[in-house]
């Protein structure tokens, strides 16, 4: 692995100069991840194949679990994800389940945090009021979006996309590093559409080979390369919150990875490895922990 040092401690002083001394740490605990869809998706894209919707509540679990309150007349829950597979054109459709997330969101107190895929002005004028956040996956290349999310769209759709919710709605826009197969192509472009677009917050997360998909054969993209972005986002962002998302590989990959992100001055780590806290301490930052997702 060969890093660029100058480049991370330039990440680092850019940090340092915009930030007070402390990094969160989230275990999203109170967080519950909700499908609208079940395990069902339209595109079956070649990274996730389905997978990661198994892993979610479907909708039926989830009004069982949260009509259960403890003590206080509270759910178990805080918080949910919104999310759900796409249909054809890229969408989640979250649309029938609107009226019953308002009135949980009046009478449990939940907040939101929606996946809603290539949404519209439709959409986003359903979820205004609704959604405390939106998670907008952001993609910057076209063939990775037709290779691998599987879509007859292009980066044009998703900037319109992004645009047309960010208008509405707060949106933080999520890139996943190494999304093609585990190649870095595309995330660079991404981010000087952002700097153009705006974000007032950026999620990254980073491809990992998932049993059963098209691309389980392949590895993750190489810890230079993803830590080299994460240290030119923090460049490029010099003053907004970045956050490395759960969605990442574990292992020895993710206790290297955590360590350089810190390095480069993200201010958010959800489910960090457990030597995340040590190096904290060790640069001098404050460590908050929370219990939700990281954008809320």
């Amino acid at each position: 692995m060969r890093l660029d040092s100058a480049l991370i401690q330039e990440a680092w002083g850019v940090r340092a100069r915009n930030f007070p001394p402390s990094v969160t740490f989230h275990r999203p605990v109170s967080t519950w991840s909700v499908s609208v869809t079940g395990g069902q998706c339209a595109l079956r894209c070649a990274h996730c194949g389905g997978r990661f919707l198994k892993n979610m509540l479907p909708w039926a679990s989830f009004k069982r679990r949260v009509s259960v309150v403890d003590p206080t007349g509270r759910p178990a829950a805080t918080s949910c994800l919104v999310s759900g597979g796409c249909d054809r054109h890229g969408r989640v459709p979250f649309h029938a389940y609107v009226e019953e997330l308002r009135a949980l969101k009046r009478t449990r107190a939940l907040r939101f945090n929606f996946h809603t895929g290539l949404a519209g002005e439709k959409e986003a004028l359903l979820l205004q009021g609704l959604a405390d956040k939106v998670s907008f996956d952001f993609v910057g290349d076209d063939l990775t979006i037709r290779n691998v999310l599987r879509l007859s769209k292009s980066v044009a759709d998703y900037a319109a996309a992004y645009q047309t919710l960010r208008a509405r709605l707060p949106v933080v826009p999520h890139i996943c590093i190494g999304l093609d197969g585990g190649r870095i192509n595309g995330e660079y472009r991404a981010l000087e559409l952002l700097v153009e677009l705006g974000a007032d917050a950026l999620v990254f997360i980073v491809f990992m080979p998932v049993s059963g998909t098209a691309l389980a054969d392949q590895a993750p993209p190489p810890l230079d390369e993803v830590v080299h972005l994460l240290a030119r986002a923090r460049l490029l962002f010099p003053d907004i919150p970045l956050h490395l998302g759960c969605m990442r590989p574990g292992g020895r990959y993710r206790r290297r990875l955590d360590y350089w992100a810190l390095h480069c001055g993200l201010n958010h780590l959800a489910t960090p490895s457990r030597e995340a806290a040590a190096e904290a301490e060790r640069l001098g930052l404050e460590v908050n922990h929370r219990k939700e997702c990281c954008v809320l």
